[in-house]
């Protein structure tokens, strides 16, 4: 006769989960002097720049207080209602032509075609140049002394005329132009990569449906990618806010004024005209701008999810 085997209970024991405040323990160490840095620096700084844009401040910061008066001789200057109309018809180009010439390269260079990295290349090459050197090599592509004025002219055509940079009212699609051959290969990247991460069973689908290739585009896959379009445009817009180096290049704010904008503005008062007081107004409505720019932007990404 055989006796059952007892088994014995062994107690189970309970997983204890680490408080959420000590996980990635070493990550977080890791990450406070960037902490520290954004605190004191950014905040500091911004915090520092707005508390001193209500000053009379001039060569030297002082807290001597006279409320908005800085911000009525700003918006009642005609040299910073000039620059926001540049930034506002550079902007608003820059975002359209950026996003569109951007999009159809990326479009054509996901056709697999040949040469596919040096085209890739070549496109994103003036990313590469600072924006000084870009400036100063199309000031010398729109002079019309010597550049593409003087090449037509030389052909025959004695009467063409191509000068934007010296016409008040073409100067800014002149800047246009230099800010468009720098920029635009990064924004092809950009959508390059998410074209690239588009599911192939999606064009397979379409092309046996028979779904024009536009409406695939414009229905399917550009939905779909709309986190890269997101962030390019974040991209774009605050580099359309800080323009500077190239109107200091080609320009220089001129004619006139005909092509000031906003950097340019606080850059003078602030180490020319040697008036802290208003250059601070000034960056502080540009920091006004970037965050009308971040804000949406964050909530779109971070806040406006549904969390399920």
């Amino acid at each position: 006769m055989t006796v059952p085997a007892t088994t014995v209970a062994t107690p189970v024991r309970k997983s204890t989960r680490p408080n959420q405040y000590f996980r990635n323990m070493s990550a977080k160490i890791a990450s406070i002097p960037m902490i520290l840095t954004a605190v004191v620096i950014f905040a500091g700084g911004t915090l520092w720049t707005v508390l001193y844009s209500f000053t009379n401040s001039r060569l030297l910061p002082r807290m001597s207080f006279v409320g908005f008066d800085q911000y009525e001789r700003l918006w009642a200057a005609p040299r910073w209602t000039m620059s926001i109309i540049n930034l506002g018809i550079y902007g608003i180009f820059s975002l359209i032509f950026s996003l569109l010439i951007g999009f159809l390269l990326a479009a054509l260079m996901d056709q697999k075609i040949r040469f596919e990295n040096t085209f890739r290349t070549i496109f994103l090459y003036p990313f590469a140049l600072s924006f000084i050197v870009t400036g100063l090599v199309w000031q010398w592509i729109l002079n019309p002394e010597f550049g593409i004025q003087s090449v037509i002219r030389s052909l025959g055509w004695t009467s063409f005329r191509f000068d934007p940079l010296y016409d008040p009212a073409l100067v800014m699609y002149g800047i246009l132009i230099a800010a468009l051959w720098q920029g635009t290969g990064l924004v092809m990247c950009l959508m390059l990569a998410g074209l690239r991460g588009i599911d192939g069973e999606i064009w397979k689908a379409s092309r046996i449906d028979g779904i024009p290739a536009w409406k695939t585009y414009l229905f399917i896959v550009i939905p779909m990618m709309r986190p890269v379009f997101i962030t390019t445009l974040v991209i774009i817009a605050s580099g359309i806010v800080k323009v500077y180096d190239l109107v200091v290049a080609q320009t220089s704010g001129g004619p006139g004024i005909a092509s000031e904008v906003p950097a340019k503005y606080v850059y003078d008062y602030m180490f020319q005209a040697q008036n802290l007081g208003q250059g601070f107004a000034a960056s502080t409505m540009m920091l006004l701008t970037v965050a009308i720019i971040i804000i949406p932007w964050a909530y779109l990404e971070f806040g406006g999810r549904k969390r399920g």
